[in-house]
């Protein structure tokens, strides 16, 4: 029997030790593993007490059984599932006796639902959704992964194609007549009136994007600055937990340290570095060459200082640089923005002034982060496109709808072709044709047992 044809199980639910543990059975044969372990095929989507016992007549556990029987299930094929204690020895005599039964095999990363998929449960931009949602940190990163899940860009392109194609018979129609003298030119009309109100509503689509794809991968906030003011207090104060060696000698960070944040919902990493200064030890530079680097690929750069000076923060690349004073509880005089002793590398640069080691100043800071995260990312709350690969498949299919309708008048069938490659762009986007290339390296990214 083919791997695909044969029935597949995995645990759906959380590592173990847990209070109850989830454990899914899809395929043709899923009937007959709830038969042999439960004694019998209860009723459709009712949950049902029983005591599950292996091939042996051992019992396995008193737990709960459900039977979904295709195509109305999530695969959209047979699924049982058993809610099972989640003790590790009770999942491993569960896991052992349905591995025995024939034809049931252990399910890949992602099966349960690539199976779903081909069996149109989901298109693949509902089951990308599904993988972000899976991978979300943050709320703002659940909702638009829940969005794209429910078909927010799936439900608008199906709706896309549907009315290339009824334009694509219209020219095909005028094709078709060509030798009725006025027919083609009344076909034409509708079709470029439907064709020029599509172009520009995908092209609104791609130009309201902003930065929703890296809502997906977050802010980068890069702590630079000389060694020994700092950085690594003020990771662990945004963190709220010790992430990074404190000492009071210099060069003590050697590596970049990378912490991940939930601010306000967006997603944020914040990376400590070494501290940047020349040095004649190997690893040391090394750390500087890695922290200079980090800081050149970083959304903002906190140049972290103790007297506020700038010192070559412009080293940071092309990114936003803040001047953050730190250590002011320390401090002899005034060196507050306030007082004007801080100096930024360039207008319009922001300055702060904090102590990492006390909190003071930190608030402000957070807030400032926040503010600089909802302006990066946008207006992604609505946004229909949330990866390349589908930002990339709609511009593809813009372009051909521009092209079809320069082409229209001068040459139909070339018009007809560039609405069929319009099309095809679109069915590429839901999965539906041409995208076996694509669908492992989307599904091999899903945990075993979705």
């Amino acid at each position: 029997m083919h791997p695909r044809d044969q029935t597949i199980f995995a645990l759906s639910s959380g590592r173990p030790p847990s209070a109850i543990a989830i454990v899914r059975v899809s395929g043709s044969v899923a009937g007959e593993v709830l038969t042999s372990l439960a004694g019998k095929l209860p009723s459709p989507r009712q949950a049902n007490r029983v005591t599950l016992r292996d091939a042996e007549g051992r019992a396995i556990d008193d737990a709960v059984v459900l039977w979904f029987p295709g195509p109305g299930s999530a695969t959209g094929e047979d699924v049982a599932e058993f809610h099972v204690h989640g003790g590790r020895a009770v999942l491993a005599a569960l896991l052992t006796a349905v591995s025995v039964i024939p034809n049931v095999r252990a399910a890949e990363p992602g099966e349960f639902t690539r199976r779903g998929f081909e069996n149109g449960k989901l298109d693949l931009t509902e089951a990308e959704g599904l993988d972000d949602l899976i991978h979300a940190d943050t709320d703002r990163q659940r909702r638009q992964a829940l969005r794209q899940l429910q078909g927010l860009l799936g439900d608008r392109a199906r709706d896309w194609r549907e009315r290339i194609i009824e334009a694509s018979a219209l020219i095909e129609a005028g094709i078709d007549f060509s030798d009725e003298g006025d027919v083609p030119l009344e076909l034409q009309a509708p079709a470029l009136k439907a064709i020029r109100a599509l172009h520009d509503e995908i092209a609104r689509v791609l130009a309201a994007q902003g930065k929703a794809e890296r809502l997906r991968d977050g802010l980068v906030v890069a702590i630079a600055g000389p060694p020994n003011v700092g950085k690594s207090t003020l990771i662990n104060q945004l963190a709220r937990r010790d992430v990074a060696i404190v000492s009071p000698h210099a060069g003590t960070t050697r590596d970049v340290i990378e912490v991940q944040l939930d601010l306000d919902g967006y997603p944020v990493t914040v990376i400590d570095t070494a501290g940047i200064r020349e040095t004649d030890d190997p690893v040391e530079q090394e750390g500087v060459r890695r922290a200079r680097a980090r800081a050149e690929e970083a959304d903002l750069v906190l140049w972290l200082s103790d007297d506020g000076d700038s010192g070559d923060a412009q080293s940071a690349g092309a990114a936003p640089v803040w001047i953050v004073r730190n250590k002011i509880d320390l401090a002899t005089e005034d060196l507050s923005p306030a007082a004007g002793k801080a100096k930024a590398p360039e207008s319009g640069s922001r300055v702060f002034a904090i102590s990492a080691q006390r909190g003071d100043g930190l608030p402000d800071l957070i807030q400032a982060l926040v503010e600089f995260a909802g302006a990066f990312f946008g207006a992604s709350e609505g946004a229909l496109v949330t990866r390349a690969r589908q930002r990339e498949l709609l511009r593809q299919t813009a372009g051909s709808l521009q092209r079809s309708m320069e082409l229209l008048g001068e040459g139909e069938e070339l018009a007809a072709e560039e609405l069929r490659a319009a099309s095809y762009a679109l069915g590429r986007l839901l999965g539906r044709v041409d995208v076996e290339d694509v669908l492992g390296a989307i599904f091999q990214k899903f945990c075993i047992g979705k």
